[in-house]
């Protein structure tokens, strides 16, 4: 019965105001992400060369890719956190905390190690030029030390929003992403370094970004249960943490092979057509992280419902962050649709470029509404921690995903590439909606 209250309490009442108080925070946060992602790209454009700006768009998904190999970090800490907290089982969050930053850790200790050989397959799968190559390699090179500051941070911040303090969250990303932009400037235009010069202002912020958030997390270290090795490592909480983790692992890794695939194979058309790409997937960071805010508010209120067993309370979670999800979705696609020429041009001082972006900017509008359900959907499954569906929803999309590859692009070549890659947003969104029945009915 008391645990009955707790959950019911923690849960609460799932409204408009609550539901923008956890997504606004992050919506804006995220922002400054894809922002940032375009001051670096329009930053080596001023260089007025394409080898810069095809480097550093390389350099930025390789890592990001990597890293977010350890996304089932942000993802898995999120939802457990979230469903003990519905639960009433307050140790096992301060618990989740511990071991959400020794995983972040070990594994930035790992891809240090092994960095060689993994930028040489990234650079065997990735027939671009020998300068653009050489340029890449010296910014991998660099950014790859604050590997353990960038994932543990996934940690810290997933068990952040699932309390709901997406302000602390906001604060960090403001902090880490500002000192990012005010390097980028300094070291770059300042200083002439280049793409090191992208790559160090990086590395400074990431570490730095990590310091704070832990900071933002100090309350739990006045308690005894965040360093207690008996609860850190109960084994049937490993064990839950191993399967959501696994799961979320093979289905990041899935959704990172679209991705890091449809950059590397736009490096067969050119390095003019790869920079355009580059420039052009700025818009789509731009989506992912606006909606992303709507998705990591059903996460922790969907986990929550799930924790508290309440189904009703996972219908109005899902009902009512989706339609903040649509006015979101939509209002970008008109946004691009407006001024995506304008914001192409602030990024490249080249014309061939400018007219090259302009010529796919179409399916970047299109991509906004097209993101809704999916992103929905996945904060949904990831909350509920029903990681097994989604991990095989994403493997049907992926499957789908290189099938139109293998028959658009040899058709309609870069045209057909941005359509393959649609087609992966709507078979995503359309596998896990056949899944959500089901995932009510054991809610109860």
């Amino acid at each position: 019965m008391n645990d009955l209250k707790a959950a019911t309490g923690e849960l609460g009442d799932i409204s408009h105001r609550r539901i923008l108080h956890v997504a606004l925070p992050i919506v804006i946060s995220n922002a400054t992400v894809p922002i940032l992602g375009a001051v670096d790209t329009g930053v080596v454009g001023q260089m007025g060369e394409a080898a810069p700006i095809g480097a550093v768009g390389i350099g930025a998904v390789v890592l990001a890719g990597l890293y977010w190999i350890f996304g089932f970090l942000r993802m898995g800490t999120t939802g457990l956190t979230a469903k003990a907290l519905g639960a009433g089982r307050h140790g096992e969050v301060a618990a989740m905390l511990t071991r959400a930053v020794v995983i972040g850790l070990f594994a930035g200790v790992l891809l240090i190690l092994t960095q060689v050989g993994l930028f040489k397959a990234a650079f065997w799968l990735s027939p671009a030029s020998p300068e653009v190559e050489a340029l890449a390699a010296q910014y991998l090179q660099i950014r790859i030390w604050s590997a353990p500051a960038a994932i543990a941070l996934y940690g810290v911040t997933g068990w952040l929003i699932a309390q709901e303090r997406t302000k602390a969250v906001l604060v960090v990303q403001l902090w880490m992403n500002g000192l990012n932009i005010l390097l980028d400037l300094w070291f770059v235009l300042g200083l002439n370094l280049g793409v090191e010069g992208v790559a160090f202002a990086t590395l400074i912020a990431e570490v730095s970004g990590c310091a704070l958030a832990l900071w933002m997390c100090r309350e739990v270290f006045e308690s005894p249960e965040w360093k207690s090795v008996a609860r850190i490592l109960d084994r049937a909480a490993l064990g839950e943490m191993a399967r959501v983790n696994g799961d979320i692992l093979l289905r990041s890794l899935m959704l990172q092979s679209i991705f890091m695939s449809f950059l590397l194979f736009g490096a067969d058309f050119g390095d003019d057509t790869l920079a355009a790409n580059q420039i052009l997937m700025q818009f789509l960071y731009i989506t992912a992280h606006t909606l992303d805010g709507f998705a990591f508010a059903v996460e922790t209120f969907s986990g929550k419902a799930v924790g508290a067993r309440n189904r009703s309370a996972l219908r109005r979670a899902a009902k009512m962050t989706g339609i903040w999800a649509a006015v979101g979705g939509v209002l970008l696609g008109v946004v691009y649709g407006g001024l995506g020429g304008l914001i192409i041009d602030a990024m490249t001082t080249s014309l061939n470029l400018r007219d090259l972006a302009r010529d796919f900017l179409p399916w970047v509008i299109l991509s906004p509404v097209l993101g809704i359900a999916p992103f929905m959907l996945d904060g949904i499954f990831i909350g509920a921690t029903q990681t097994r569906d989604m991990r095989n929803m994403m493997a049907v999309s992926a499957i789908i995903y290189f099938l139109c590859v293998l028959v658009m692009v040899p058709l309609w070549g870069n045209h057909g590439l941005w359509a393959a890659l649609m087609v992966s947003f709507v078979a995503r969104g359309l596998s896990l909606a056949l899944r959500y029945p089901a995932l009510e009915a054991k809610t109860s």
